[in-house]
């Protein structure tokens, strides 16, 4: 069995709420998380792209939804899929009449986009348990559909040691590791789209990549 990879990914286009948004033709993957998780960094690793997500020095500064299309290759056969960039929540800086109008246009989209699949909540394995963190969990919980998916995925796990490590795994058992630096996990997280999506592929057979 071959390896998912990405062949194909590019930038389509930013939008301030689902009203300007893409026509909602296309199973979508959504990424959310917190400012400074290192949400660019975990697109530009799954894509093998190095500036197709920019980051920022300042958290909370990517304040639109941004498109990118890609397409993968597993197994001879071509999968289209868009990734969703949402902008980060629980920064600082921003006046409040903005932040509200971020807040509207996001809650806006996540409840009504119907070509979202999955969501993707990258948290930092370093504050695995922040509260922002688990009230939007338990928020997504309480209107996500019978054709979605939610998966947790941990970034930075580099930065924790073994026994750190063994404990994440127990108390979020569902969830996948990753290091963009190292580029660990990034296999896993392919084959969770590839099964959510199109129903391809072993994910819950993969063993965490160490």
């Amino acid at each position: 069995m071959s390896t998912p990879r990405i062949v194909e990914a590019n930038f389509i286009k930013s939008a301030q709420s689902i009203a300007d948004s893409l026509p909602d033709d296309m199973s979508e993957v959504v990424f959310l998380g917190r400012s400074n998780v290192g949400k660019s960094s975990t697109l530009n690793g799954l894509t093998q792209r190095k500036n197709l997500a920019k980051s920022s020095a300042t958290p909370g500064k990517t304040q639109l939804i941004n498109f990118f299309e890609t397409r993968y290759l597993y197994n001879e056969q071509s999968y289209p899929v868009r990734f969703v960039d949402l902008p980060g929540f629980g920064y600082a800086k921003v006046s409040k009449t903005l932040k509200e109008v971020w807040q509207k246009n996001l809650v806006e989209f996540i409840q009504h986009r119907v070509s979202i699949r999955l969501f993707i909540h990258l948290r930092d394995a370093r504050h695995p348990h922040a509260k922002i963190d688990d009230d939007v969990e338990n928020y997504i919980a309480e209107f996500i559909r019978p054709d979605q998916r939610y998966l947790t995925v941990f970034t930075k796990i580099d930065k924790l040691n073994q026994k750190e490590r063994n404990k994440l795994k127990k108390e979020f058992p569902g969830s996948i590791t990753v290091s963009n630096l190292k580029k660990n996990g990034h296999d896993r997280v392919h084959y969770e789209i590839l099964d959510t999506i199109f129903a391809v592929g072993q994910a819950q057979q993969l063993e965490d990549v160490k």
